[in-house]
């Protein structure tokens, strides 16, 4: 079996101590593996967005481990970590996290500022991505001109203008109208399928997740199942 771009290997994650303590994630296991669509499932304080958060290296697990290629993620530390998370991963969020009063190409190319990537190469890639979200006619618009539909395929840009392996996807299509969304979430996975990048979503929308390559449910911060549609096929019949 190839090395798993990501894992969680028996991980638990705890905010508080005392009377306090929450356990938000209770010993989760799963891989990941390269140009796969995967969906994180469950409701509201189950634990999905905690997971995702290890996963991106956006937090550490209080027990166990994250592993990136196979390697122990606790490794990295400061500068390294931060450069290998803005290196490998690209983020899209349920709210748009765009800064207001500057342009599109300025939101769209704030990764590669944080990269130290010089004005001329920061212009010419960040073009690129808005060209291919067809959003290469609103790179000198503010933010706040866009519908919400151009602002999620800003995002999306913004996501891919560092070439990243994997994108996380956390509720991508919460603040779009069923139309809009449908668009939003045929880019990401014409992303996964045509450009190889992992893709994960975490979500509560059973129709969005259907669409991924298989679909990992939490509640009550433990994984209670793992289908693939050949399984969920079968068991239907």
């Amino acid at each position: 079996m190839p090395v798993p771009v990501l894992a969680a290997r028996d991980v638990h994650k705890s905010y508080g101590q005392g009377a306090t303590r929450f356990d938000a994630l209770k010993g989760v296991s799963l891989d990941v593996h390269e140009g796969e669509s995967v969906a994180i499932v469950g409701k509201s304080g189950s634990g999905k967005s905690t997971l995702m958060h290890l996963l991106a290296l956006l937090d550490k697990p209080t027990i166990g481990a994250i592993e990136l290629s196979g390697r122990d993620a606790a490794a990295l530390n400061g500068a390294v970590l931060n450069k290998t998370r803005n290196a490998t991963f690209g983020f899209v969020f349920q709210q748009f996290f765009l800064t207001p009063g500057t342009t599109v190409l300025e939101n769209v190319t704030l990764p590669l500022r944080i990269a130290g990537v010089r004005g001329a190469e920061r212009k010419r890639r960040g073009m690129a991505a808005l060209a291919q979200l067809e959003l290469a006619d609103k790179a000198k618009n503010r933010a706040t001109d866009l519908s919400g539909g151009q602002k999620q395929r800003a995002v999306i840009a913004r996501a891919l203008v560092n070439n990243p392996s994997v994108i996380f996807a956390d509720e991508p299509t919460g603040n779009l109208d069923s139309a809009t969304g449908k668009v939003v979430e045929d880019i990401l996975f014409d992303l996964n399928r045509t450009h190889g990048i992992t893709l994960i979503i975490v979500t509560h929308d059973e129709d969005l997740a259907a669409r991924c390559d298989r679909r990992i449910y939490v509640r009550d911060g433990l994984v209670v199942d793992s289908l693939t549609p050949t399984i969920q096929k079968e068991a239907l019949a």
